[in-house]
């Protein structure tokens, strides 16, 4: 059971109405999910969340095929379901299947020998703290990735480690 409040827009705090308006404009349902409407409870928690994701879109380098896949290989070290799912979801819809998105969630390998050692890397920070080996660094940096791709992918990291903490935290319900 949830432990914070749902809220709709007309409901939320006040300093939240406008971003969970925004966000609920953009949801395929036109209406927020549970997770932004239980951020929507306190207003610096949704515009945390509401500006890491804003500032990703906005500065990210990475296509939605990649970030997406960043995305289900942290969610599943942070483990919650809610997060895999929407990241599985996401993932689906820029262009994996869901044998590779299964496979991301099980941190197998995708066939795609870039893809896996750049989720490596971001599983691994997940699992530990952001700490990763020297090994896994300099793996994803052998495979093409710049230093500056692999700071960024910090950026997805932490947006889905934020979120996936969040639901945890707050137990927010699957949306139905």
């Amino acid at each position: 059971m949830s432990r914070i409040p749902t809220h709709t827009v007309e409901d939320a705090p006040d300093a939240s109405r406008p971003l969970l308006h925004g966000i609920a404009q953009s949801s395929p349902t036109g209406r927020p999910l549970n997770l932004h409407a239980q951020m929507a409870h306190s207003p610096a928690v949704l515009a945390a969340y509401a500006s890491l994701r804003a500032i990703t879109a906005e500065h990210g380098t990475f296509g939605p095929k990649v970030s997406w896949a960043l995305s289900v290989a942290t969610a599943a070290a942070v483990g919650n379901g809610y997060m895999i799912g929407i990241a599985s979801r996401f993932a689906r819809m820029s262009g994996w299947t869901e044998e590779q998105v299964a496979t991301l969630r099980a941190g197998a390998a995708t066939n795609d020998p870039r893809i896996d050692v750049l989720t490596s890397l971001v599983r691994e920070a997940a699992a530990n703290s952001g700490n990763v080996k020297d090994a896994t660094w300099k793996a994803a940096q052998h495979a093409g990735w710049s230093d500056e791709q692999l700071t960024e992918a910090f950026a997805f990291l932490g947006l889905t480690v934020f979120t996936g903490y969040f639901l945890n935290y707050a137990q927010t319900d699957t949306d139905p």
